[in-house]
């Protein structure tokens, strides 16, 4: 998955010289968390809603460029969604600036990356359930359970491992659109497969 298909593309930005309450409106306007600011066609911040938080009660207008973070973390729209997401992570902010040939072109955020890993899982899909399964045997693999699901008129959107515990045994799962995937589980368990549970 890359960036370019998640960002956000041509963001609203504000200027250094913007004041925080130009500021607040627009981010109340579009319902935003950070903006990118831009000078001259060239980012040279991000400033956020909590950056502008305590001076909204002030009289006077405080530029953008005097709370803004300078020189922000950006990544390229050819980067992986899962490289943003570690930096998103590591950094513990909540969205980037993406860059291409020196222009900005739009911005990923937390809530993108989400989005992303539900779309990938399958899980925004009606009618879905996940069957998690340990695979102990060599006669049987994640091939044979997709054909017996199949078999029964349900269909596999997705498969894959993961871990609880660095070190452990992987647990297999697969999402499938079904009506009755508890039937499913039960069908896989009586051939011989190891399944440990169905999940939503």
């Amino acid at each position: 998955m890359l960036v370019r298909n998640h960002m956000t593309k041509n963001p609203i930005t504000v200027g250094p010289d913007d004041d925080v309450h130009q500021v607040r409106y627009k981010m109340l306007k579009g319902n935003f968390r950070r903006l990118p600011v831009v000078a001259d066609g060239k980012l040279v911040g991000i400033v956020t809603d909590r950056d502008i938080r305590p001076y909204l009660e002030s009289a006077g207008c405080k530029p953008v460029k005097e709370i803004m973070t300078r020189d922000p973390q950006t990544i390229s729209p050819d980067d992986t969604l899962e490289r943003a997401a570690q930096i998103l992570l590591d950094r513990k902010i909540g969205g980037l600036p993406v860059v291409e040939n020196g222009k900005l072109v739009g911005i990923v955020t937390t809530s993108d990356v989400l989005e992303a890993f539900l779309e990938v899982m399958g899980v925004n899909v009606e009618q879905t359930a996940r069957i998690d399964m340990l695979l102990d045997q060599e006669t049987l693999d994640l091939a044979g359970a997709c054909r017996i699901i199949s078999q029964e008129g349900s269909e596999v959107l997705g498969l894959g491992t993961y871990r609880e515990k660095w070190g452990e045994s992987p647990i297999f799962y697969l999402r499938l659109r079904s009506t009755n995937p508890d039937h499913l589980a039960e069908l896989l368990r009586k051939l011989g497969y190891k399944v440990l549970g169905v999940r939503p």
